[in-house]
C-alpha cells in the first residue's frame, strides 16, 4: 500500500535522517572512550573479531560532550515528532508499522534511490 505522508512528516524524516548521519560521523572520529582512559587488553577467549588490544583514550573534550548531547535531544525530539505526528491517527493500527517502516524508506523513494539530505 502506497501512503501520502504529510510534508511536515517527511521533513521530520529528512531531519532525522540528517540527525542520525551526522551522529554517526561524529562517533567515528572520537575517542571511543567518553573518559580518558589508559591503554587496556581484552582477556584471551573472547569470541569478538576485534583487536584485542586498545590504545590509551584522551576522551571527549567537552565541547565533543555538548555536541554528542545536542544531536541526541534533537533525535529524540524528531523522533517524537514523528511518533505523535497526527497522520498516523488516519492508518489502521494494523498497518501503521508498515506505513511507519515506508517512511523512513520514502525519501529514497522519491530521490530514485538516494537519501536526500537537508
Amino acid at each position: 500500500m502506497a501512503y501520502e505522508y504529510p510534508d511536515d512528516l517527511l521533513t521530520a524524516q529528512q531531519a532525522l535522517n540528517q540527525v542520525r548521519a551526522d551522529l554517526t560521523n561524529l562517533y567515528e572520529r572520537l575517542p571511543y572512550s567518553v573518559e580518558p582512559m589508559e591503554a587496556w587488553q581484552r582477556p584471551e577467549g573472547y569470541w569478538l573479531a576485534t583487536s584485542p588490544a586498545y590504545p590509551a583514550s584522551p576522551g571527549w573534550m567537552e565541547q565533543e560532550q555538548l555536541e554528542v548531547a545536542a544531536l541526541r535531544e534533537r533525535e529524540r525530539d524528531l523522533a517524537a515528532v514523528i511518533l505523535t505526528h497526527a497522520f498516523w491517527n488516519d492508518v489502521d493500527g494494523p498497518a501503521r508499522p508498515d506505513a511507519r517502516s515506508k517512511l523512513r524508506h520514502a525519501l529514497a523513494a522519491a530521490s530514485g534511490g538516494q537519501e536526500q539530505e537537508l
